[in-house]
Parts: C-alpha cells; structure tokens; sequence
C-alpha cells in the first residue's frame, strides 16, 4: 500500500453524499468492477492507496455542512480490507460522522465490520445506520474461489445476525451472479432464505448477471481459465464483448427474488433500496437517489 494526501473526501451532488477513503482493494474478487480501465488506475490495484487524511477531510466537511445526511461509504473500495486492520481510517470515519450527527450507509463483504459496532450501534441509536453486506453464492467453496481473500458467506451471514441483534437494518447486495457458474435456482433460494430469516431490510440485484469492461473482463476471464477450464470460451461464444452479460436464467432467478421479497415485505428493487440508504431520518419523507458510485 501507499499514502497520498487526499484533496477531499466527500462528494456531494444532488443530495448525494459518500466517499471512498481507500482505492484499490485487496480481496481478489474475480469479477471486481472496480479494476476497469475507465477508473483510470495509476498503480497496480493490489497496491492500496491510502487516504491518509480521510478523517481530517472528513471532520473539515461535516463541521460545515448545514443539513445532516446519509454519508454512504464502500461502492467502489471495501472499507473493511486487511490494511484497515491496522490503521483504522474507517473506525475514525466512523467516529466523526457520529460526533457531527450525521448517518452512515456502510458496504463490505468483510466481518472486520464487527470491530466497529459498537460505533455503528451507537450512530444507529443517535441517527441512522445500514449496514450492506455481498452475498454472490452460498457454496463456501465456491465462495472461496470467487473472492478468495476475504470471508466466506457464511461467517458474513453471521455478520446480519449480529445487526439484526443490535437493531441496525441490513441490505444484501446480491450481486453479480455469474453466468453458468452460481446462477442457478438452488443458490438463489438458499442466500434469499438467509435474508428472510436474518430480517434485511432489502435486496438489491440488478438483473441476475454481470458487467465486463476493459481491465475487469481481462482478469475475470484470466481467473476462468484457472478455475473453471473451458468456461472462458463459452462466454465469448455467448456474449461477444458485450458490457452486460445476462445469465440465461435471469427472468425465472428475477421471479424467484421478487416473489420472496414480496412475501416477506422485503425492499427488492434499486430505487427503492437507494431511497432507503439515502433516507436520513430528519428529511421529512424527502427522498433522493443513494450515490452508489461515488
């Protein structure tokens, strides 16, 4: 990793609000968006960048800002990766937002979430906080595979339990489900089944499939050839260089999640699931579009 003085850390537009104090990852996710050309990468991915004075920026901003809101955190880095372990930018992040008032709608697939839940609860209690945790299928191994330096479904479904012990509402990112490989009935039903019983509030998905660009098709397509042999050619033969690639089992997977949301009175389509993220509590019903992609 490395460390760079960040020139601001929040961006704000249209009500929206959020921010990404790393860039770069290092939980090896096959499938990672965030490795795409057009993000304009300067240094190798694996290689963290540092917001170093994140809560300093952070602290300055929200000390000014006249209207409280959601601040969302975790769209394009995870919070939560190894280095956080030791430097805790996210913890200080956290304890600024719930010193100036403000909410906090946080995304992770790690449970090093659970080092800071005692500030979540605490800025839950005082405001308004959502944690959103990935679930892409519920094999372990299969887990492993797909995002290989990070926890494993299970011990995230252990994550929501503790929220939902703590009172803190969840969303479940169910997504990207990748073509031929966890886009089946069984896995669908078995993540939708944990969400039920672990109370989220919703769902999000955005059609049962994935998204290649340029940097991000190159790596997935690398890691296919070294875990599932001969699954690389099938895409190509099925998608070209297309930028969406729908699982051919979308609409019946789509079904299934909407039918279940429905019946368990579960949040199950983007903007309503944004609105909620976006949704600080002294707005007055004034809603707009979560900033996902800060």
């Amino acid at each position: 990793m490395h460390f760079v003085d960040a020139k601001g850390i929040l961006t704000t537009s249209g009500g929206r609000n959020g921010m990404n104090i790393y860039r770069g990852c290092s939980h090896g996710c096959i499938y990672c968006d965030s490795r795409s050309k057009c993000y304009r990468f300067t240094h190798p991915f694996e290689d963290i960048e540092v917001k170093q004075n994140a809560p300093e920026l952070l602290e300055k901003t929200l000390r000014s800002k006249r209207k409280k809101c959601m601040i969302g955190t975790g769209s394009m880095s995870d919070p939560y990766m190894h280095c956080e372990e030791k430097l805790r930018l996210t913890r200080q992040c956290l304890e600024i937002i719930l010193k100036y008032g403000f909410g906090v709608a946080i995304q992770t697939k790690s449970d090093r979430i659970l080092q800071d839940i005692d500030l979540l609860d605490e800025i839950n209690k005082r405001t308004k906080c959502v944690v959103q945790i990935t679930l892409t299928t519920y094999d372990d191994k299969l887990c492993g595979i797909l995002e290989p330096n990070v926890c494993n479904t299970k011990r995230r479904i252990e994550v929501l339990e503790e929220m939902r012990s703590r009172g803190i509402p969840t969303v479940v990112w169910l997504t990207p489900i990748l073509p031929f490989i966890n886009d089946t009935e069984e896995n669908i039903r078995a993540i939708l089944d944990e969400c039920v019983r672990t109370g989220v509030k919703g769902i999000i998905d955005f059609g049962m499939g994935l998204t290649l660009r340029d940097g991000d098709r190159e790596y997935y397509y690398a890691a296919l050839d070294q875990s599932f042999p001969g699954l690389k050619s099938k895409y190509i033969k099925h998608y070209g260089n297309a930028y969406e690639l729908p699982s051919p089992n979308a609409k019946q997977l789509m079904s299934i999640m909407h039918d279940t949301c429905k019946k368990h009175d579960i949040l199950c389509t983007p903007d309503e699931c944004f609105a909620y993220l976006n949704e600080f509590p002294e707005d007055d019903g004034q809603l707009s579009l979560f900033d996902v992609f800060p």
